[in-house]
């Protein structure tokens, strides 16, 4: 599959670009974020006037782009699509900061960052209609003042919209319950890592003591005031053999979440470091991904099974596996070609090597 990443190289002759620009197939006013029209394109990529200023665009993609809002950093010279208008699916990073030191972190935190809330509820409003937005970090609830905000007024004005926020819930508590029911929550999901019910394996696995606990008083605030809340579990060799316990955990005391994620490993970040050390292959041994599916659905709490590709699952489990990788960052192998599953499967991570992935691979 084609993949269209967030990250565009851009290369400007004028200090003057705005930080927000709409890339359109001519330069429409409507709004108030600036478009830049596609006048041609050479062996340099893509050039777009805006105003009297004009810029490159490098990319082979560009049709797909047009209608995007893009992110501009002058200072590198790059831009990230924030809105991509015929997606269904974009996310705010909100910050790279962390309270939290993950073993397999997809995005290691800096100590850094800057407060993009403007921008960000300004582009929102481009989305497609019936978008989702995702809100990620770092941890964003670090900024849940801002993040609430952003949320309610995106809601006065773009009802449809709805958003997936992504967070360890340490920064929520039962404090947090009027601002929350101020919330659309219809509107909210919240995903909350929980990587054991054991608290010394989920805080060894997170980095940070208590880590369970918090989180547990954090989600418990989230469900008191009606919020919809999705529980995630990366699977490793750490915690693989906890997973049972984990489905015995939520339909004891958590029966109404709106789903259990249950993840396999993305190769980025800190995963790469030491990856056999805490890659679980699913594919040679599914013995506890059944025992807990079926735990959870004999007492009713949907499991579903993310970035894992159709194949490495046997027949029973597939169902459970919808195609989750996004459409930018999802490859196939060449052994993929000619599969009848194919255009269901969650396929691959694009940066994943064929060396360090499943062992059992085959078309179905």
């Amino acid at each position: 599959m084609t993949m269209h990443s967030t990250k565009i190289k851009i290369s400007s002759y004028s200090d003057c670009l705005p930080e927000l620009i709409r890339l359109e197939a001519d330069e429409e006013n409507h709004g108030d974020i600036p478009a830049a029209a596609l006048i041609y394109e050479d062996e340099k990529g893509a050039w777009f006037q805006m105003g009297s200023e004009t810029f490159v665009v490098h990319s082979d993609f560009i049709r797909s782009m047009l209608g995007d809002v893009i992110l501009v950093n002058k200072r590198r010279q790059d831009a990230e699509r924030i809105i991509r208008r015929n997606s269904q699916h974009n996310t705010f990073l909100v910050t790279e900061r962390c309270d939290q030191l993950c073993i397999m972190c997809s995005q290691p935190p800096k100590n850094y960052e800057l407060d993009l809330f403007s921008e960000y509820s300004r582009a929102v409003l481009y989305s497609k209609y019936g978008a989702t937005i995702g809100i990620s970090g770092g941890e964003p609830l670090l900024y849940k003042e801002e993040i609430f905000k952003l949320i309610k007024n995106t809601h006065g004005s773009r009802p449809d919209i709805q958003f997936h926020i992504l967070t360890n819930a340490q920064h929520i508590s039962n404090d947090d319950l009027s601002e929350l029911s101020a919330l659309p929550l219809s509107n909210v999901r919240f995903a909350v890592p929980i990587y054991s019910s054991d608290p010394r394996t989920h805080d060894s696995i997170v980095g940070k003591p208590l880590a369970l606990n918090n989180a547990l008083d954090g989600i418990a605030a989230l469900m008191a005031a009606g919020a919809n809340v999705e529980i995630r579990t990366v699977i490793l060799q750490q915690n693989i053999k906890h997973l049972r316990e984990i489905a015995s955990m939520l339909v004891w005391n958590m029966p109404d979440i709106d789903h259990w994620a249950i993840m396999q490993l993305e190769y980025i970040g800190y995963a790469k470091l030491n990856w056999e050390e805490k890659f679980f292959d699913h594919s040679l041994n599914v013995k506890d991904l059944l025992a807990a599916t079926d735990l959870a659905r004999q007492h009713g709490v949907t499991a579903l099974l993310y970035n894992m590709p159709l194949c490495t699952l046997p027949k029973s489990l597939r169902e459970l596996a919808p195609s989750t990788i996004s459409d930018w960052k999802k490859k196939f192998f060449d052994l993929c070609n000619g599969c009848s599953a194919k255009s269901s499967c969650s396929g691959f991570f694009a940066w994943q090597p064929l060396d360090s992935t499943f062992k059992r691979l085959a078309t179905i």
